[in-house]
């Protein structure tokens, strides 16, 4: 896929993205879900300066191989580092790079970075600025609607981007001291999405196609953009992503399911090395087994416990046997049975 992707808006039309989450949306994960069908994937956040000064973590996150298009989203404040983070993005082979602007952690938040720049829109202007000047591939800034109720300005942020030739904006539905809690409002979007001509995605509480179709109606945006609801499904994006073209994606059964989830683990360890990647593999492998719904409460704590990867791949396929299936091979092995 060409770089540029974004600046026709056409081409995001009625899409289904893959939301950035810090920790979540690894190299490995990205790549199931875009090799399905996701519109797009974008990286987890990546703090801009430490990517800038080479730091190994914020190389991981910004790790793109494989993924077409590559979308890195930076996190930062400082108008310097965020250029120095998008222009090594850029060279790295980014096709977009993504500005957060909308992150509510308080780790974030509290270094004046994410959803905090929503509280000065002129230095968040400044921000976009840099980044903007820095590169030639299109830039995209993801927000809230606003740091609180008193203050939803996230109308006047997306002018300001676009003004600045930012090629999208996604919106999520809740202000920043909302966290994830209530329900996003995907009508607030429609302000913004009446207030500019490039193309708007909607964030928040997306969980499958018949929610995708009620905020696209309710907010006026061009796109969705699916997050928690995809961790441990990430073929959910690609559904939606065909249902909203009017098509349809057969979901994969138990056993191509099995295989994803261990491709996904296995990736994990090699990306990260065994020691690190059981760890930083531990929220999927949860999140796994309880879509499969085939571990029980003792063999599910062992799979998010254990330092054996043999263990935890052994654990993650079973997750996905059938009751039928399982009964099955205990028959054919009584041995195990008995013990």
């Amino acid at each position: 896929m060409p770089r540029g992707f974004l600046s026709a808006g056409a081409l995001l039309a009625r899409g289904a993205l893959l939301a950035p989450l810090s920790g979540v949306t690894d190299l490995h994960m990205r790549r199931i879900a875009r090799r399905l069908g996701a519109t797009a994937t974008v990286s987890e956040m990546v703090a801009a300066e430490d990517f800038a000064r080479g730091t190994e973590e914020a190389r991981l996150r910004a790790e793109g191989e494989g993924v077409l298009p590559h979308v890195v989203q930076l996190a930062g404040c400082d108008p310097h580092w965020m250029a120095e983070g998008a222009r090594l993005a850029e060279a790295n082979g980014a096709d977009v790079i993504d500005v957060n602007m909308g992150c509510p952690a308080k780790a974030v938040t509290g270094g004046q970075a994410g959803s905090a720049l929503m509280r000065d829109l002129d230095h968040a202007e400044r921000l976009l600025a840099a980044v903007r000047g820095a590169v030639a591939v299109p830039v995209t800034v993801k927000m809230r609607l606003g740091w609180d109720d008193a203050t939803r300005n996230a109308p006047d942020l997306a002018r300001r981007a676009e003004r600045l030739g930012y090629a999208a904006v996604t919106v999520h539905g809740r202000t920043r001291q909302q966290f994830y809690t209530g329900r996003a409002d995907w009508a607030a979007i429609r302000a913004v999405a009446q207030a500019v001509a490039i193309p708007v995605v909607a964030n928040g509480d997306i969980a499958g196609l018949d929610d995708a179709r009620a905020c696209l109606a309710a907010s006026g945006a061009d796109a969705v953009m699916i997050g928690r609801a995809a961790v441990g499904r990430p073929w959910l994006v690609a559904a939606v992503a065909a249902g909203l073209s009017n098509e349809t994606v057969a979901e994969p059964d138990a056993a191509a399911k099995a295989d994803l989830a261990a491709e996904h683990y296995e990736g994990l360890l090699a990306l990260y090395g065994a020691r690190m990647g059981v760890r930083h593999a531990r929220k999927h492998l949860a999140a796994y087994a309880d879509h499969a719904g085939g571990l029980d409460r003792d063999e599910r704590t062992r799979l998010v416990t254990t330092t054996d990867p043999d263990e935890a791949a052994r654990l993650l396929r079973r997750a996905f046997e059938t009751p039928a299936a399982r009964s099955a091979g205990q028959a054919a092995r009584p041995e195990t049975q008995a013990a």
